[in-house]
């Protein structure tokens, strides 16, 4: 499997996403408290953009009466319809045996070396910089 770079860890801060190409898929990449996340940018149920829906919560088990609303960041809600995936496992939370998004692997690795251009011209070896203006 390829790896592709998809942007630093600063833009994509803690309950964020950002959505990108990737070999011609849109995908959205989530930090959901630091460990990063991405799914398909397409509901199952009928294509819809399901990245861009609300990034929210859920109510947990409980008892009868009882409401407790936990995972906070960790729910997103299709834009269209409203089905409800879990963005740490694609699964829905209705059906999750049954119905899930394409999800995919994200590792966060330092950035390479800036590197610049070297040609050597009459014995001299020259490294080519572009100028900053001041």
């Amino acid at each position: 499997m390829a790896g592709y770079v998809v942007g630093r860890v600063g833009e994509i801060p803690p309950g964020s996403r950002k959505i990108v190409d990737v070999a011609g898929r849109s995908v959205g990449v989530f930090n959901v408290g630091g460990t990063f996340y991405a799914l398909r940018n397409a509901c199952p149920h009928q294509g819809g953009p399901l990245c861009l829906g609300r990034i929210r919560g859920t109510t947990l088990p409980s008892a009868p009466g009882e409401y407790v609303y936990g995972r906070e960041g960790e729910i997103i809600r299709c834009p269209w319809h409203g089905w409800e995936f879990d963005v740490t496992t694609g699964r829905t939370l209705v059906d999750p045996a049954r119905v899930r998004v394409r999800r995919y692997e994200v590792t966060v690795e330092p950035p390479p070396a800036e590197t610049y251009p070297v040609t050597v011209e009459d014995g001299l070896v020259v490294v080519h910089v572009e100028r900053v203006s001041a």
